[in-house]
């Protein structure tokens, strides 16, 4: 009777789409940290830097031993409201920003001289469906979020965008009920294609990271696990260049209360 009573749970819950607790995924242990002014939004890295992004200036960083080797600040007049997460792509350091918390949304990609940190271009949204917090390469095109945060808006409009090189929206995805409870009253403030395979996003302070599923034809995104994290949320980057699928990988992430930036290294996943 007991078993026929758990199955008969299990098949309703099922039925209503009531999700089970993801499984834990994988634990770090701590490889770096070191200090840097502009550990407020984020971090990215490339194959010898890292770049620590704060509302409006970003710091370039010696990865071997967090050399500070640039810095760049938003002139007065610039256009730079709120830089958020962001991804190193041939040179260049593609950051997400937004006018957060200002409405109506305005939303765009800001780009910088990977080199000198110097603007060099960037890409406006038009009525963008909120406030822009990542942006990376994704199958030939972008995958990004616009958040909505609870202070101003609903946290649940928050979506996940997919476009084609040329900025054509191709689909969106929506996040399951129990992250947004995560999110508390924020919202997705990192992403990353571990190994250009799983995509993990963080909240904006909880010390956990989500691995996500996107079906193909839209529609909510699925939480298949949910791995460790050091730092209290905020964007986040993988070190391509620290070693392969076999040995695990590197995450780089920000300490906000202590403008830190952590390395954490995670296992391999088990085959």
């Amino acid at each position: 009777m007991r078993l026929s009573t758990l199955l008969l749970v299990s098949g309703l819950s099922f039925a209503c789409g009531v999700a089970a607790e993801p499984v834990k995924g994988p634990a770090p242990t701590e490889v770096a940290r070191f200090p840097a002014n502009e550990a407020v939004q984020g971090v990215a890295v490339d194959s010898e830097f890292l770049y620590v992004i704060a509302d409006h200036a970003l710091g370039k960083y010696r990865k071997a031993d967090g050399t500070k080797v640039a810095a760049w600040t938003a002139p007065k007049d610039s256009k730079i409201k709120h830089l958020n997460a962001g991804v190193v792509i041939g040179g260049k350091l593609y950051c997400a920003h937004s006018n957060f918390p200002l409405k109506p949304d305005e939303s765009s990609v800001e780009i910088f001289d990977a080199a000198t940190l110097q603007p060099t271009g960037r890409h406006v949204f038009t009525n963008p469906p909120g406030s822009l917090t990542w942006a990376l390469p994704y199958q030939g095109g972008w995958l990004t979020c616009f958040a909505h945060y609870s202070l101003l808006s609903d946290n649940a409009l928050t979506r996940i965008v997919q476009f084609d090189q040329d900025w054509k929206e191709l689909r969106r995805w929506s996040f399951p009920a129990e992250i947004l409870k995560r999110f508390a009253r924020s919202s997705s403030s990192g992403a990353c294609l571990v190994g250009g395979e799983q995509l993990l996003v963080s909240g904006h302070d909880a010390r956990e990271l989500y691995a996500l599923a996107l079906p193909a034809a839209g529609g909510e995104a699925r939480w298949e696990a949910t791995w460790g994290f050091l730092t209290a949320g905020q964007a986040f980057d993988e070190d391509r260049g620290a070693g392969n699928k076999d040995k695990g990988f590197v995450l780089y992430s920000i300490e906000r209360k202590t403008k830190e930036v952590v390395g954490a290294r995670y296992p391999a996943p088990a085959r």
